[in-house]
């Protein structure tokens, strides 16, 4: 395989030599040159691996000619559905090997995110990212600044941030239809996977078609347990970044696309309790909790004040708005946004969808705005690959890891509160609660630190294991 970049410099040098003929006189119709295809290796290729493979090829650019996953049973799709493309198990000697290969997607689960994405784009290779972007906040700042660094195109998977409904809402926002926001509310239905549970026990044999040891990745090492795959280890931290992390890249992408904002200043948070018996907790510091609450306070780019946001999820809901009629839907069944502004609000459901005026009869009483913003006919994944085609810079992305990486750390910065507040309700043998009311946490964003509470440092960053590290 000749990539891209090679090809290009081939013909470059060449082309001093003799001209070129035109493309349909060597190929024949329909063909395609080796100096317009995109050479792609998908790292994680199962289910969303699956899903966003096949959207990339979409692109008559878009060539799938690597295919990469520790578990051979989640990856029969795609192996059969690109069958001259070379199956490896780890991404680290597809990248050695594979030379030719342009661009990467990385579709594994959240903790080896990080180490993929670096890997490939250390190499020189785009990469599309599934959300959210990281496990942790250092990672996502680590990413945002190496993107830079090696000057590739990127773009993570929150693939509604391409979508019309969004930018209607931005219109609208911008017309000043609700004047200024000072406070969002967020939710979703997610967990719909097990959160707050015990940790799986018990023996068990790897399957013969898993490498554990590489699906572990970076995580801490612990025995296999089938508790954990092919799709609950979202809610175990050493893995996962629960509900927050699998569904804020969607329910919150309005909120940082069209507010002037980028990084909190303050946290705090509450969770759910469990119990096990009268007045006995049965909480599991290394599950995610069953449902919370999040508060996170951010001071506008432009000085004027701050809007306040409030996540909801595991079936939380906020107040119904006065404006919402008894018998309309408040979101949607994934969950929805509401924009609270001096002069009005706006509802929308999980993914932006469906931008509605409160009181929704506005929506034909108000004059709309006329579209201002650029759309994204092609769609987010061949957004993509058109911009990797064109090369680092030359194209505007909807996800690229400038907007996704501070979203991604404002996302997380949830995840930290979840985490230190069960360290806020412990006592000092661990065992037993004393726990008289939540710290609300400060957050130095230009240093990555909480100023006021430092035992919630360690979720900054997580401990790599060796030969894993950024």
């Amino acid at each position: 395989m000749v990539s891209r970049r090679k090809f290009i410099t081939q013909a470059a040098t060449a082309a001093t030599a003799f001209t070129i003929l035109p493309r349909f006189v060597l190929g024949g119709k329909g063909f395609i040159a080796p100096s317009d295809t995109l050479y792609i290796g998908g790292i994680g290729v199962g289910g969303k691996g699956q899903s966003d493979l096949t959207e990339m090829v979409k692109s008559p650019n878009a060539k799938i000619v690597a295919l990469c996953d520790v578990d051979d049973r989640m990856a029969v799709n795609s192996i059969k559905n690109f069958p001259d493309a070379k199956y490896y198990r780890d991404f680290r000697e597809m990248l050695d090997k594979e030379k030719g290969i342009d661009a990467c997607t990385v579709s594994t689960p959240d903790h080896t995110h990080a180490v993929a994405t670096m890997a490939a784009m250390a190499r020189g290779k785009h990469v599309y990212v599934q959300k959210p972007l990281t496990h942790n906040i250092f990672e996502a700042r680590t990413l945002t600044e190496a993107a830079r660094k090696y000057k590739v195109v990127t773009q993570m998977g929150n693939q509604y941030g391409s979508g019309d409904d969004v930018r209607k809402m931005k219109e609208m926002y911008d017309a000043k239809l609700i004047g200024k926001v000072t406070r969002v509310w967020a939710w979703t239905n997610r967990p719909v996977w097990p959160q707050g549970i015990p940790t799986p026990t018990g023996k068990f044999e790897v399957p013969k078609e898993l490498d554990w040891n590489l699906w572990l990745g970076p995580a801490k090492e612990i025995d296999y347990n089938p508790g954990y795959l092919p799709f609950n280890w979202r809610g175990w931290w050493n893995f996962g970044t629960g509900a927050l992390g699998d569904m804020a890249c969607h329910v919150l992408d309005p909120v940082f696309r069209i507010l002037p904002i980028d990084y909190p200043n303050e946290v705090e948070c509450s969770t759910a309790t469990t119990w096990e018996g009268f007045f006995k907790e049965a909480h599991n510091d290394d599950s995610c909790p069953a449902s919370s609450i999040i508060h996170l306070n951010f001071p506008r780019k432009d000085g004027k004040g701050d809007i306040k946001l409030t996540w909801m999820d595991g079936g939380l809901l906020p107040q119904r708005p006065a404006e919402l009629l008894p018998d309309e839907k408040m979101g949607d069944w994934n969950g929805g946004v509401i924009f609270e502004g001096t002069k009005g609000k706006i509802m929308a459901g999980c993914y932006g969808l469906n931008p509605t005026l409160l009181p929704s009869t506005l929506m034909k009483t108000k004059k709309l705005p006329a579209p201002t913003l650029a759309r994204v006919p092609e769609g987010h994944y061949v957004q993509w690959v058109n911009a990797c085609m064109k090369g680092f810079g030359k194209s505007e992305l909807s996800s690229g890891f400038d907007y996704a990486g501070p979203f991604t750390e404002a996302v997380l910065m949830g995840n930290l509160a979840l985490r230190s507040y069960a360290i806020q309700q412990a006592s000092a043998d661990g065992k037993n609660k004393s726990y008289t009311g939540r710290k609300k946490l400060l957050w130095d964003a230009k240093n990555m630190k909480i100023t006021n509470y430092d035992e919630a440092n360690a979720f900054v960053k997580r401990e790599y294991r060796q030969g894993w590290s950024l």
